[in-house]
């Protein structure tokens, strides 16, 4: 078995692709059009397939999530970059250009603006003192918000400046378990799941609505252009579903979950084509919940240990997740050593698999993508 190399903490973002900004005006459009229909067709066979392995080399560009979050010309700039990079790499999955801003989008509706502290990701700043706080609190519809009519602003200018020919994503957006977590005081919240289920029922249920408000307007705005499930998950105009964040589901036991925490996720997914899960770090004790939750479309998660110092042990994911249906979306920074072994270690029969790698040169790249296909036949 290969060693793994732990997580370099002196990266600003170990999933990040050094790339050259290109300006809109010096962006070959119809190159990169030709290039996503030259995908799209195994993409659609994958996702109408009962099993099967794509490979999606990821371009996240780290001022995209920092420094340039906020310049949504900046931003552009940076991720038409990724993009034409991005066709230097054999792969079965085109990137796509998404606006993104993560937990306060909807948070925004109770009030708790973005800090933007500079050369930072934004951050919410305060919380309510319990979650009974936060049901009294007479929300706005997110897009009445700052951040909600930035978001929808910077999804104009983009679809715009592209003439909305290149693919794009919904902005990032928090499931109803990560928003209320973390506007409500966690050791008050937390408690609520044993002390007062009923108002944390509430309060997601609440978020979720919130949440089904906003999507709706920008799936609408998007167009033909959308790539679903967005965000990032590995996205095709042909998938379907709603990718959310919920890494809060790792604070508490599966059982509580699937009773509070998940009723909420398939209603905020529901109108989408169902729910795409991620979490950070460790949520191996809950596969097979989350295989087996209605709707689900998708699962993401970090299998290596330089994408993530908790990833996922793969134990038991094969099981888990053949047959179900369920995509796993399997995110691994590493050698092709490390990749390989590890993409053994998930394959089985009956898994649709979807293998997210990030190598540095396309050599690389091409090295790996026919070692994941050679494996998974």
């Amino acid at each position: 078995m290969k060693q793994e190399k732990g997580f370099d903490v002196s990266l600003a973002d170990s999933q990040a692709t050094e790339v050259t900004p290109i300006v809109p005006e010096r962006f070959d459009i119809s190159a990169y059009e030709a290039y996503e229909q030259q995908l799209t067709q195994q993409c659609r066979d994958f996702w109408q397939a009962s099993q099967g392995v794509l490979v999606y080399r990821r371009m996240r560009v780290k001022e995209v999530f920092s420094t340039d979050c906020h310049d949504m010309k900046k931003s552009l700039e940076w991720q038409l970059g990724a993009l034409h990079k991005s066709m230097d790499f054999k792969a079965d999955v085109p990137n796509f250009l998404e606006p993104w801003y993560g937990l306060g989008t909807v948070a925004s509706a109770f009030g708790f603006d973005y800090a933007w502290n500079p050369g930072q990701a934004p951050a919410v700043d305060g919380h309510f003192h319990s979650t009974e706080a936060l049901l009294a609190y007479d929300a706005r519809p997110v897009k009445d918000t700052a951040i909600g009519r930035h978001t929808l602003e910077m999804t104009e200018y983009f679809l715009d400046k592209t003439r909305g020919r290149l693919p794009m994503s919904y902005c990032d957006i928090q499931s109803p378990l990560n928003v209320v977590g973390n506007i409500v005081d966690s050791n008050q919240f937390y408690m609520d799941f044993v002390l007062a289920p009923d108002l944390v029922r509430r309060a997601l249920d609440r978020v979720a609505d919130l949440f089904i408000d906003y999507m709706k307007i920008q799936r609408d705005l998007i167009g033909d252009a959308l790539v679903k499930p967005g965000h990032g998950f590995s996205s095709s105009r042909c998938f379907e579903g709603m990718g959310m964040s919920d890494d809060n589901a790792v604070m508490i036991s599966g059982d509580m979950y699937a009773e509070l925490a998940a009723p909420a996720f398939i209603k905020a997914c529901a109108p989408f084509g169902g729910g795409v899960f991620h979490s950070c770090g460790n949520w191996s004790d809950k596969k097979k919940l989350i295989a087996g939750m209605e709707g689900l479309r998708m699962a993401d998660g970090a299998f290596t240990q330089a994408t993530d110092p908790a990833a996922n042990p793969t134990e038991g994911f094969a099981d888990a997740f053949a047959g179900s249906g369920v995509v796993l979306n399997a995110r691994m920074v590493g050698s092709p050593d490390i990749v390989a072994q590890k993409v053994r270690e998930l394959w089985k029969p009956g898994m649709k698999l979807i293998v997210v790698t990030y190598c540095e040169t396309p050599a690389e790249q091409e090295v790996v993508y026919n070692r994941i296909h050679e494996i998974c036949q």
